[in-house]
């Protein structure tokens, strides 16, 4: 049985895309910010050809890489989780999804207030962390559910479980996910759970994210359909609404989404398994913190060798990354950078260096070329 594994960390950039400048991101380079730190270190990253990427300048080549490597470069216009997937997957992106630096027009928010019969506060681009310190027990006192955004496409919604039942809360931000559709088309509708007192309010695991549904066929729709197995690991299955996926697990951060993936590495299925490791851009990304986001690395690399151990003869482990999020940048926000592209298994040649590849759809090709399946979506084999 062929199966691939395919993990994305999410927001590990390798430099600056030429037209980085463009989105406010010249000079980004999130791996080379993190390797700065005294607790970086990913030797077993680097056996598999990770610092031979071209532009990786950081630490010693690998003479006999045990993989094959590439750097990708997106071709969609935007830096977004949800674009960056998307091309993962096979589909470009040829606009932007719509952000709101401003927060969002008048019109849209008295319709949600119409549609949920109750209150907003905020509305305003804001850390998901200070709006719940700044709003959280006015939110408390009024009912008022906590809407803001930040630099991505996103319209999030923040309520304490005390207030706003998590399930409530998910039909709300299922009522704007039917409300933000076309013009005003973000890319996710965002649950922000919450709990504790005023001063020490703590957002809580069971966050979930409502995605638009990808535009057009994706390689998890075709797998799909040709009968393989679809497995996801993380955000995935929220990321792509839920469509091309025959079964998903949702986890609390990277050393679960680790665990999972080597579980269902011990299992019988024939197809992919994608998972998305976030923490790296939550946690540590858009909180400029340089040193949590190394000690992320580190981890992440100390698990290659279980992930490698447990592959069978025909297996396949990708890896790769979404956007950058640079964590020593003034910025916060996603940054436009390449990405990385390791490929590892006992029938993929070895020490192969594929350059710099146009769109991170050749990901999905490649993929479908391992099933002998022509792509019907876009990108091109490394095969």
């Amino acid at each position: 049985m062929k199966r691939v594994f395919l993990i994305v960390l999410d927001s590990v950039g390798i430099g600056e895309m030429p037209d980085a400048a463009e989105y406010g991101d010249a000079g980004s380079n999130t791996l080379l910010a993190a390797s700065k730190s005294r607790y970086f270190s990913m030797p077993n990253m680097r056996k598999l050809g990770f610092f031979n990427i071209e532009g990786v300048d950081i630490g010693e080549k690998e003479p006999n890489p045990t993989g094959s490597y590439a750097r990708m470069q997106e071709l969609s216009k935007g830096k977004d989780t949800t674009i960056g997937h998307w091309e993962i997957a096979g589909v470009v992106s040829q606009a932007p999804l719509p952000t709101y630096p401003k927060g969002f027009p008048k019109a849209v928010i008295e319709e949600f207030k119409k549609r949920i019969n109750r209150g907003v506060l905020c509305n305003k681009p804001y850390s998901g962390t200070d709006v719940i310190r700044d709003y959280g027990e006015q939110h408390l006192n009024t009912g008022d559910l906590i809407v803001y955004t930040s630099a991505d496409s996103v319209f999030q919604i923040a309520a304490h479980e005390k207030i706003v039942p998590v399930e409530k809360l998910y039909e709300y931000c299922q009522i704007a996910r039917e409300l933000l559709q076309g013009e005003h088309g973000v890319g996710r509708v965002i649950a922000r759970p919450f709990t504790g007192e005023a001063g020490k309010f703590t957002r809580t695991s069971r966050r979930h994210d409502f995605s638009l549904q990808p535009p057009e066929i994706t390689m998890l729709d075709q797998l799909k359909s040709e009968g393989y197995d679809v497995l996801s690991v993380g955000k995935i299955i929220d990321i792509f609404a839920e469509r091309g996926i025959t079964e998903f697990v949702r986890t609390a951060g990277n050393e679960e989404g680790i665990e999972k993936t080597l579980e269902y590495m011990e299992k019988d299925f024939e197809g992919l398994c994608f998972t998305n490791l976030v923490d790296y851009d939550m946690l540590y990304g858009h909180r400029n913190d340089v040193d949590g986001y190394a000690k992320a690395l580190t981890y992440f690399d100390a698990q290659i060798p279980k992930l490698l151990r447990r592959m069978r003869k025909e297996d396949v482990l990708m890896i790769t990354a979404d956007h950058g999020c640079d964590p020593s940048t003034p910025s916060t926000d996603h940054s436009r950078e390449y990405t990385p592209f390791l490929m590892v298994g006992e029938n993929i040649p070895s020490g192969l260096d594929f350059g710099t590849r146009e769109g991170f759809c050749d990901i999905a090709a490649t993929i479908l070329d391992i099933f002998g399946l022509t792509p019907e979506c876009q990108g091109s084999s490394m095969l």
